[in-house]
């Protein structure tokens, strides 16, 4: 792609992204999702590649039809309460409509069709910018108007999204369509919180935009897209894979690394509320989702060569690693000790 179109899909993207975030005004609100839909839409298609053409038509179908429920929301409520304010949501129907075009932007369950297939389609980066930058406006706004959203059925999609999330990956082998899957039981934990504590929220999907952009950017220059290729990538990096599995394992929630903290946070309100069956039955789903990071880790470090794939064993290349990936990996597993500062800020 010209360097110069990227510039300015990229640039909309940030700027559709700051619109909604920072809005008080339904339409604005709006304005923002559909240039973030555009901008992102030519950066999935980059590849000219049937899958990828497919995966872009399905994003544009999907965002375009939560986008006309998100106005069409807004609408009802302005038309019922004489308010475009989006802290002045409080009309039932429209409530539940902007409940169900959100779960459609991210891919909650039972909107979960097309995410793991859009992710399959693109390539690893616009994967990454998919997982994360473009799930902070959806959330944003479930923040902005959660003291009107309905708490059952939140809950209950968090449950199903979680238990989806962590049985779909099960069987796959192809590391996008993993990572959907974990994207997906990373929501439900998300959403199960939202309507007691935004700003847990809001940390939990800052720690997991930490470690999905770690584990995006390291199957990015390993060149590793399925379990296959992964069990080779050793030779190409051996310490980058090494820290691989400390990120995978941090994704999954083990103590003593990062992506422990907002589960136990997470857990630890749920009970305070009193909703100690949905923490026991969420806490007790994402052990599916641990058995196939466990596998990823297997494959990526654990597996050394001589190896039973049939693909010949990767030369061993003097790639530099990145400090980014550094940096990131670094904060994916060493955060957890700074949980009494993040504390006081909830």
């Amino acid at each position: 792609m010209n360097p110069y179109a990227t510039l300015i899909f990229s640039s909309s993207l940030i700027l559709g992204t700051t619109i909604t975030i920072s809005s008080n005004h339904w339409m604005m609100v709006w304005i923002g999702l559909e240039i973030n839909t555009l901008s992102i839409i030519p950066l999935i298609s980059k590849l000219h590649h049937p899958r990828a053409t497919e995966a872009a038509i399905k994003y544009f179908l999907v965002q375009a039809t939560a986008s006309a429920l998100v106005l069409f929301s807004s609408t009802i409520n302005a038309w019922q309460t004489g308010q475009w304010d989006i802290t002045q949501f409080n009309q039932p129907t429209a409530s539940l409509l902007l409940t169900t075009a959100i779960a459609m932007k991210l891919g909650l369950v039972p909107f979960h069709f097309w995410f793991p297939e859009v992710l399959q389609g693109s390539s690893p980066t616009t994967a990454l910018l998919l997982s994360t930058m473009m799930k902070l406006p959806p959330i944003a706004i479930l923040s902005m108007v959660h003291h009107s959203l309905n708490p059952t059925l939140l809950t209950t999609m968090a449950i199903a999204s979680t238990a989806l999330g962590g049985w779909m990956g099960l069987n796959q082998t192809q590391l996008r369509k993993i990572l959907a899957f974990s994207s997906i039981s990373h929501l439900g934990w998300m959403i199960a919180i939202i309507t007691y504590s935004p700003k847990l929220t809001m940390l939990t999907f800052y720690l997991y935009t930490l470690m999905t952009s770690t584990i995006f950017l390291t199957i990015n220059t390993t060149k590793t897209l399925k379990l296959a290729t992964m069990m080779t990538s050793w030779a190409k990096t051996p310490a980058l894979n090494a820290a691989l599995m400390l990120t995978l394992l941090s994704l999954a929630g083990l103590p003593p690394l990062t992506g422990f903290l907002p589960k136990w946070l997470i857990i630890q309100e749920l009970t305070k509320q009193e909703m100690t069956p949905a923490a026991t039955i969420i806490t007790m789903l994402s052990l599916l989702g641990l058995f196939f990071y466990l596998r990823l880790a297997y494959h990526s470090t654990i597996t050394l060569p001589p190896n039973p794939t049939n693909r010949m064993k990767q030369w061993h290349t003097s790639t530099p690693t990145n400090t980014l990936i550094a940096t990131l990996t670094t904060l994916s597993a060493t955060l957890l000790p700074l949980s009494p500062m993040m504390l006081t800020m909830l």
